[in-house]
């Protein structure tokens, strides 16, 4: 087996669909099945097995699948470290990114990293936070940016942080919010993950109860910070939200939170790493670069 079998393992375990894998793979679907022939005969084994709904990999296929996973893994590594052993910023740069900070700041400093050093080859996942961490425990990515406060006690930066703002149409009284709709923003369910941040709407719910007896009329619970604003912007009742979301051309009233105490309500963003990863120069320059880009 070599590498590009390696592939064709990890796409038809991916796509559970020969002409998917087949389409990834830049090759015909009868020529994929030949070279899995080929190999069931080499194994002894049976790969794969046809049904209604596709195609599906055998127990012994799915043992070799995760066998060409690992090695597939071991190989970039492999070719990673060489590149690196010279000192030379080049080769591939995987990055976690949650998903709005890829939105909103990832893409100008993805834009001047590669002015800088145009033989990278960046390599962008995005996801929940959650999400994110796992990859970088497993190292599948080499660099995350992560937004809120969760448990990571290796290389860690803070980024930037925003302020939580209340969001409404006009200005509103504070005493009248109990009794005013708010669309609150509910974090959307993630599998069981070994990070638990704390909440989003725990942070909200501390606030509120500084201030008021009574809840929050919720009339919307949406997963999606922009969906809150263009509920405000409608007119569907005011959101509690990083300031983020909110740029000056939506016409929003935008009050910055701060608990009793005069501690101000943010949303923090980190880079998190593991420290080996910096023995890489491409990977130590994208962390010193990310540094200096928010330090300014």
């Amino acid at each position: 087996m070599n590498e590009k079998d390696y592939l064709m393992l990890q796409y038809v375990a991916e796509e559970q669909s020969l002409t998917k894998a087949a389409e990834r793979l830049y090759i015909t679907q009868p020529a994929l099945t030949y070279r899995l022939h080929q190999m069931e005969r080499e194994m002894g084994v049976p790969i794969i097995v046809k049904n209604a709904k596709g195609t599906r990999l055998t127990p012994e296929g799915e043992y070799l699948a995760e066998y060409a996973r690992k090695m597939l893994d071991d190989l970039n590594k492999m070719k990673e470290y060489i590149v690196n052993m010279r000192n030379e910023v080049k080769g591939n740069l995987r990055i976690g990114v949650s998903s709005y900070f890829g939105l909103y700041k990832l893409p100008p400093l993805l834009k001047r990293f590669r002015d800088m050093y145009p033989e990278v080859q960046l390599i962008v996942t995005c996801g929940l936070s959650t999400e994110i961490l796992d990859l970088l425990a497993q190292e599948e990515v080499h660099v995350g940016v992560i937004r809120g406060d969760y448990p990571w006690f290796e290389g860690k930066q803070l980024l930037h942080d925003e302020h939580i703002c209340l969001v409404s149409q006009e200005e509103l009284p504070w005493e009248d919010l109990p009794s005013l709709p708010q669309i609150c923003y509910k974090q959307p369910r993630i599998q069981t993950s070994s990070y638990s941040p704390l909440p989003f709407s725990e942070t909200i719910n501390a606030w509120w109860r500084e201030r008021f007896h009574v809840p929050p009329l919720v009339t919307m619970q949406v997963d999606s910070y922009e969906t809150c604003k263009e509920m405000v912007k409608n007119g569907l009742g005011y959101s509690i939200i990083p300031g983020i979301f909110v740029a000056e051309e939506d016409r929003l009233h935008k009050v910055e939170l701060y608990r009793k105490n005069g501690e101000p309500m943010k949303r923090n963003t980190w880079m998190v790493y593991k420290q080996s990863v910096l023995q890489m120069a491409t990977v130590d320059r994208f962390v010193s670069f990310m540094k200096e880009q928010h330090t300014q």
